[in-house]
């Protein structure tokens, strides 16, 4: 039986000088089952995004992945012309656990760069490396460059011409690649000499291995293999791989014509990869040297071959290249016809068909970079920046959205990270005469902080546990969350009320010194910098939804929690406008202009006047020097300007014309040729529009039975912007 819904739904959300938004309800025909009705055509929403090229460009390298483990290929389908793309975007395969580190002859430690900085009269140690004021001691060196991570091995083609040479890749023609967003698959097709080379390039979702079917006359006549390469680990700030040291590592072989298992050895570290061939055809697997293998067929039929990587010796036989392929389709449909999804297509504004472009390419580039077990680093599984570690304060930007898209699981692969390496937070505070736990900014695996002269004085990544378990919540609203959570919440929230000082003249909490706010430039002032805008809102926040964590698990709010909440510094307002920090120099338009983010990124608290942030929004987009933001500073823009009632402005700070507001044809937010690729841009993309289609809380949707909406909050009401989207989850 099936019920008609006529329903005509007025909801609109009142925002600061804001008119009501309408959200126009639609007849609905729900079945008894209660099904989730899908009425976006999702397969015609990615299909036309697909990342299509005829050329090579260092720039635009494709990759495939499943969150653990990437591999990022040239145009050929595979890494055969790895020097071409190094002058753009490096091609790596990289993985979660693949990790090493250069042996510590000197026995570093962090206690050897401690400098102390007097706050409330005491002495505090942070790992700023004392006494080196440009560039860093050897220690601090050695502790910001280890571990790092690994370029697990270079798979690419060996191409010969007819005349005996190797093929460069100008040598190449009639190039066309396709990456198949709904298939995961990656279909490379090019010609040398005039005989055509068909590669496919596949991840398997679940395992860390790469298959590859290559289909080429080139096979039979000897002028086409694959190789395999492994490099030694790399110190340097951006390299994952070291070529010039086959001595410092051993590649151990057991080999037989369909398969190949080595096992790499470098310093302390172990890693495993199998390399298995299909059983069709002649030929075999040679040992070139002792860190190069070459694979090659004897007759004309395609070459099956499938990689696996892995911490752990292989032991169960791997899966072929069809059973590989056919889990990645099946994978990759369950993706895009799941979560949330925003269809574009209806509206005229010029830009939106781009905006659409960066949304579906986006979704994809997180899920294979940003969503596993770990927090990613700034460049994901592609190529190495800061050494491969990740940085905490990124993490908001590179996973939120996974929960706003209805994906919540994919943020939730790494939150149990940040228990593993509790009693590290917990050190470090204590360390420095604090209770509870202090999050690490730039880190790896292991959890410990890396020195700096800028990222131990920040501050902002320390709310944003309690703000992905409070996601968490929202979504599942039962006491296991809660249980799951509550001492990554409770104990960020007690070193979050010990950190403020109490300023007996003025009566009141203050946030410093020794602290740097998200926007860096004011880092020379760290000694003296007190109260930025954007920390004491998210402060605010981050305490009193901890409170409403131990209400919710029958407990008393904790008195303690709340004196700081109560008595918590007012941010700074100069000229009318929120400034960057209280202490001057107040506010210096370079870098991020973090204040707006007090009333955006984060929800309305009574800290926040919002027609003074109006004003500070205004300023910001007439003053700022946009050369010098990064890529999350336009959506946070965005989502400043999507609660204030502004969605013009929301739409026109997505689009500012910036360098670092450029989105590549693979979809990577480029921000230099130092990084070439910047995957909290992408997130943050994400998470605004999502946020300014399906709103906040405080601005509320229709009842979830509607299946199907039109138009945002966040969206111009000018009939330019003609949305429908569905599955998205409000943000806070």
């Amino acid at each position: 039986m099936v019920t008609t819904l006529a329903l005509t739904i007025l909801s609109f959300c009142i925002t600061a000088g804001a008119k009501p938004r309408h959200f126009e309800g639609e007849l609905i025909e729900a079945g008894n089952s209660g099904a989730s009705v899908q009425l976006i055509d999702r397969y015609a929403l990615v299909r036309r995004h697909n990342v299509t090229l005829d050329k090579p460009d260092p720039l635009t390298p494709l990759s495939v992945g499943n969150g653990e483990f990437a591999f990022t290929a040239d145009i050929t389908g595979l890494q055969t012309f790895p020097d071409y793309y190094q002058q753009g975007m490096p091609l790596g395969t990289q993985s979660q656990w693949g990790w090493h580190t250069s042996p510590n002859t000197k026995n570093y430690k962090l206690s050897d760069i401690l400098e102390e900085y007097v706050v409330a009269g005491r002495k505090v140690p942070y790992a700023s490396d004392k006494g080196y004021s440009k560039g860093y001691s050897p220690a601090a060196s050695w502790l910001r460059a280890n571990p790092h991570r690994l370029h697990l091995g270079q798979i690419g083609l060996r191409i010969t011409k007819y005349d005996g040479s190797s093929a460069r890749i100008e040598d190449l023609s009639n190039a066309s690649q396709i990456l198949d967003l709904w298939k995961g698959l990656l279909n490379s097709k090019f010609e040398i000499d005039g005989q055509t080379a068909k590669v496919l390039t596949v991840c398997h979702p679940k395992i860390d291995l790469l298959a590859v079917r290559i289909e080429s006359n080139l096979l039979g006549q000897g002028r086409l293999q694959v190789k395999i390469k492994f490099p030694y680990g790399n110190d340097n700030w951006g390299k994952a791989a070291n070529w010039n040291h086959p001595d410092r590592h051993t590649t151990r072989q057991s080999i037989t014509a369909q398969q190949a298992d080595l096992t790499r050895i470098l310093d302390s570290v172990c890693y495993y990869v199998r390399v298995a061939r299909s059983p069709e055809g002649g030929g075999g697997i040679l040992a070139i040297s002792q860190h190069e293998y070459e694979v090659y067929q004897t007759d004309g039929r395609p070459l099956e071959l499938v990689f696996a990587f892995s911490p752990n010796v292989i032991s169960e036989p791997l899966p072929d290249f069809e059973t590989v392929r056919a889990a990645a389709a099946e994978h990759w449909q369950k993706f895009w016809e799941s979560g949330g999804a925003i269809d574009f297509s209806q509206c005229t504004d010029p830009r939106a068909s781009e905006l659409e472009r960066r949304v579906v390419l986006s979704q994809y580039l997180t899920a294979i970079q940003c969503s596993g077990t770990l927090p990613p680093q700034e460049t994901g599984l592609v190529c190495n920046s800061w050494f491969g570690k990740f940085h905490l304060e990124m993490h908001w930007w590179h996973a939120v959205h996974f929960a706003l898209w209805n994906r919540l699981e994919l943020l939730e692969h790494s939150l149990p990270w940040y228990q593993s390496i509790l009693p590290k937070a917990k050190a470090t505070a204590q360390l420095q005469g604090y209770p509870g736990a202090r999050w690490p900014k730039m880190v790896s695996p292991d959890g410990r902080d890396s020195p700096s002269t800028v990222g131990v004085f920040l501050i902002w990544q320390q709310p944003h546990p309690i703000y992905y378990a409070e996601l968490c919540y929202r979504a599942h609203k039962d006491r296991q969350t809660l249980e799951r959570y509550r001492q990554i919440v409770f104990e960020t929230a007690e070193f979050m009320a010990s950190y403020p000082v109490w300023d007996e003249n003025s009566q009141r909490y203050v946030l410093g010194p020794a602290l740097i706010p998200a926007q860096e430039s004011y880092g020379r002032y760290r000694a003296r910098n007190l109260n930025p805008t954007f920390e004491l809102a998210y402060w605010y926040w981050g305490l009193e939804t901890a409170q409403k964590w131990r209400q919710r698990l029958g407990l008393e709010r904790e008195p303690n929690w709340d004196r700081v909440i109560q008595n918590l510094s007012r941010p700074t307002v100069r000229g009318g406008v929120y400034t960057g920090i209280e202490t001057p120099p107040y506010t210096i338009i370079e870098d991020h202009p973090s204040m707006v983010a007090a009333l955006g990124f984060v929800p309305q608290t009574p800290l926040i006047d919002p027609n003074t942030m109006k004003r500070t929004l205004d300023y910001v987009m007439r003053k700022w020097d946009w050369p010098s933001t990064w890529g999350w500073d336009y959506p946070m823009l965005a989502m400043t300007a999507a609660r204030l009632g502004e969605p013009e402005k929301a739409i026109d700070a997505l689009f500012i014309k910036a360098e670092k507001n450029r989105y590549l044809a693979n979809g990577h937010n480029y921000q230099s040729a130092r990084l070439p690729l910047y995957l909290p841009g992408n997130g943050g993309l994400l998470t605004a529009v999502a946020m300014m289609a399906a709103g906040w809380d405080g601005c509320p949707n229709p009842p979830a039975f509607l299946r199907k909406q039109e138009g945002g909050p966040g969206f111009p009401d000018n009939g330019k912007w003609n949305i429908r989207w569905e599955g998205l989850k409000r943000m806070p």
